[in-house]
This record gives C-alpha cells, structure tokens and sequence, in this order.
C-alpha cells in the first residue's frame, strides 16, 4: 500500500492534520497511537464497530441453547415428583443465562479477532516504533500524485518526520 507517514509529538497537531486530511480527501487514514484518546476518536468519526452484533446473536444462541439443553436432559431423565411439570422454564433460567453469557462472550472475542484481522500475516505499512513509546502517526494511502500534496499537509501541521511509504 502506498502512502505518506508523518510522526506527530502532539496530539492537537495530530487531530488538526486528520481533520485536514479528511476534509481535503487525500486517501484512507490510519491513526497510531500509544493510548487511547478520545479527542483522536472524534477526529476519526470511525463507523459503529459491527462486533456488538455479534455479542447479540450469541447471547440470543446461548440463552436458547441453554433452555434446549435443560429442557432435553428433563425430558430424556425425568425426575417426576408430585405431579409436576417435567419441564419447567423456571428453575431453568439460570442455566440459559449462565449459556448466554458464555457464548456472547466467547463470540465477543471471535468478532474482535475476525474484525481486526487477527492473526495478521503482513505487516502493516506505515507502522513506526516510536508510535508505542509516545508519538502520534497518521498513514494517508494515497497515490503518487496526491503524495506531494499530504506529505505538505503533513509538514504544514507540524508534523517532526514525514516520509513515503510502500
């Protein structure tokens, strides 16, 4: 992938280099970061991550999986006392709730890990060392003839390195 690469020290640079970027429309942005920071977030304005559908959907599978399995277990050993319902949904909510916590997490993690396409094969252009010990990154994929216009968007905001990348 090619692109442009500025290491910013300070974050307000960093946001006012992103939002720049995205209201020119140089190219697709990745933002590195040492921390989690809200005000870069906001810079972003990532789409609503996908991975909560994934939670529902397991939970929804788990608290279901878990009624099936009481109520098959009842059915095929039923303990008959008193003339009472061999199935009874009652005392079986702890166990559908105890499955849906268990398979909405479990597909909690599947959903982050296939959504960051985890494990990763290659490496990641654009990535420095330095972005882990305290500096700010952003990659503009663009191509050659929008380079020279990112790499001045880049410098014009502060940025200490900027160089081509792929």
């Amino acid at each position: 992938m090619q692109g442009v690469l500025g290491a910013f020290h300070h974050i307000d640079a960093t946001v006012a280099a992103i939002k720049d970027a995205k209201a020119r429309r140089l190219g697709d942005l990745t933002v590195y970061t040492p921390t989690i920071n809200h005000e870069l977030d906001d810079a972003i304005d990532a789409p609503v991550s996908v991975v909560r559908r994934f939670t529902l959907v397991g939970g929804l599978l788990g608290v279901s999986f878990g009624y099936w399995v009481a109520v098959w277990s009842s059915n095929y050993w039923p303990l008959v006392t008193g003339g009472k319902a061999i199935a009874s949904w009652i005392p079986y909510t702890i166990i559908g709730f105890e499955m849906m916590v268990l398979v909405g997490a479990l597909s909690t993690v599947a959903g982050m890990f296939i959504n960051s396409r985890i494990p990763r094969l290659t490496t990641t252009t654009g990535y420095d060392a330095r972005f882990s010990a305290g500096h700010y990154g952003v990659f503009i994929a663009c191509d050659a003839g929008a380079a020279a216009q990112a790499e001045s968007l880049l410098r014009q905001h502060g940025a200490v390195e900027v160089r081509r990348e792929g």
